[in-house]
């Protein structure tokens, strides 16, 4: 299986061209690139297939061989294969993936894709669809229980659910591998959920780390940063427009007044292209 190994800052993935071939089990085979000792190493896998309602086709698969409905470094990641690989030759794509269409803008520089704005869409902050089973709608500095401790939740659905927590300590000293589990698998969410420790610095500048369903602790998650900025909105913790501080890198949010879309800017890279053999059944 040929693929190519990328990353939105930090948050890596495995990605295959599928637009003529698709995979027998990517599950599986999401399972055994990702593995750091025995694969490739990566938090997931993502096909990029065609499809008959937008430029391209996105499926992901998390490093747990769950499947994912939406990753926002990864779609950048997207955009810039299908350029860079000559699948496109323009710098503003359609990409369909299980949180629906989504529209990316590329900037070119020396002719490849150095940076993409996405828009990731209107935030879902119905309890039911997100889902989250909550007292109130929207779910904003709601009460919840876990470890022992009393938290103050804020839930957001960017086509993949997350639980926002505000914190006041720096992220870099929060104990995520004790606190990320067990709101991933907290019964209040049927369908798990993505959680993002947050720290606001100021109206314009947030720090955060995210732990996030199926794959645990991630460098960056491009959803969570976007539910993240419209959660800090809702609490009147920050401005529409943020500069988010990732262990990988920064991301910049802004959630649109006028149309209600929020649109996500941040860099692609392509780390290295490369062949792996599949145990038999799967190739």
């Amino acid at each position: 299986m040929k693929f190519t190994k990328m990353h939105g800052i930090g948050n890596d993935y495995v990605y295959v061209d599928c637009t003529k071939k698709e995979l027998k089990d990517p599950a599986e085979i999401s399972k055994i690139v990702s593995d750091r000792h025995f694969g490739i190493g990566s938090d997931g896998l993502i096909l990029i297939g065609s499809s008959d309602r937008a430029d391209f086709r996105m499926n992901i698969y998390n490093a747990d061989g769950s499947q994912a409905e939406m990753c926002g470094n990864g779609i950048r990641c997207v955009a810039k294969y299908v350029y860079d690989y000559g699948l496109t030759d323009k710098d503003e794509i359609s990409v369909d993936t299980l949180a629906g269409i989504k529209y990316l803008k590329l900037t070119i520089e020396n002719g490849k894709v150095s940076k993409v704005r996405v828009n990731m869409g209107k935030p879902i902050l119905k309890a039911s669809e997100i889902p989250v089973k909550a007292e109130k709608e929207p779910v904003v500095a709601e009460a919840i229980e876990a470890g022992g401790r009393e938290w103050k939740m804020t839930c957001v659905s960017m086509g993949n659910p997350h639980a926002v927590i505000f914190i006041d300590t720096p992220v870099k000293e929060f104990p995520l591998e004790t606190y990320g589990p067990l709101f991933e698998s907290h019964e209040r969410f049927p369908k798990r959920t993505n959680t993002e420790f947050v720290r606001v610095l100021d109206r314009k500048t947030m720090e955060m780390r995210v732990w996030e369903r199926g794959s645990a602790e991630t460098l960056a998650c491009g959803t969570g940063t976007c539910a993240t900025a419209v959660a800090a909105v809702l609490n009147g913790l920050c401005d529409r427009s943020v500069l988010v501080h990732l262990l990988g890198g920064d991301l910049e949010i802004e959630w649109n007044e006028e149309d209600g879309c929020v649109y996500m800017t941040g860099p692609a890279t392509t780390v290295f292209d490369g062949e792996i053999t599949l145990p038999e059944g799967l190739e």
